[in-house]
């Protein structure tokens, strides 16, 4: 069934494009954003982490590429790509509809993937995404953030993350519930308008059973690391 899902999307986002190819007053464009390319605990866990991705298309629809990547002691920890179709419904609004694959941790994970993104009262951006995986599994993930302009060029950015899964998943090491928590504070410098370096925290915790999982496993339930990275966009 998901299959199926898959190879639809991926026929209707070809025909759309297609479709709109030849309007001259709405050209297709391409974006590629590196929103967060970072090392963390510099010197002690020589952990990387990269957040970014690329979007083709109009200014009413668009197809998505979204990478995650982290890396400890050299080795990739958790790799996730999403390929997207996104429509406005509102102003500041858009629905996303499309795939997600993990690649690791190991076994692999397969999601179907429908999500809203738009910017709330305060100018606070919120992202909002259900995930519907193979043998019935589900997901949620809610992310927030909001940058604060300190001067000109200094910027101080909020941003969380909450990881909900439908049910538990001992291969994967997720237990069902609220399985994890992440938040970062991050101050960034505009070297240019398309560049910038940033340095700030970054914290994660497990709950419930993931916490369980990672206790049974001799691993942390909760890290605060130092970060120094750079986010740029053309």
């Amino acid at each position: 069934m998901l299959t199926r899902f898959i190879v639809c999307l991926s026929i209707s986002v070809i025909f759309v494009s297609l479709a709109h190819a030849g309007a001259k007053d709405d050209p297709v464009l391409l974006s590629v954003n590196l929103e967060r390319l970072e090392m963390r605990d510099p010197g002690g866990d020589d952990g990387l982490y990269l957040e970014g991705g690329a979007w083709l298309g109009k200014d009413a629809s668009k197809l998505w590429l979204k990478v995650e990547v982290e890396r400890v002691h050299g080795l990739t920890d958790e790799a996730e790509i999403q390929v997207l179709y996104s429509v406005p419904i509102a102003t500041y609004w858009d629905i996303y509809a499309g795939v997600r694959q993990d690649i690791k941790p190991d076994p692999s994970r397969t999601w179907a993937v429908l999500s809203i993104d738009g910017l709330a009262p305060g100018f606070i951006e919120l992202e909002t995404s259900l995930f519907v995986g193979e043998s019935g599994r589900t997901a949620l993930r809610l992310e927030v953030d909001h940058e604060i302009t300190l001067s000109q060029q200094w910027t101080l950015r909020p941003e969380i993350e909450v990881y909900l899964a439908g049910q538990n998943d001992e291969s994967m090491g997720v237990g069902a519930g609220v399985s994890e928590i992440e938040a970062s504070l991050l101050l960034s410098y505009q070297v240019h308008q398309q560049f910038l370096p940033y340095v700030g925290i970054n914290w994660t915790k497990s709950y419930g059973k993931t916490a369980d999982y990672a206790r049974e496993e001799g691993e942390e339930t909760s890290d605060t690391v130092f970060v120094v990275g750079v986010s740029t966009w053309f």
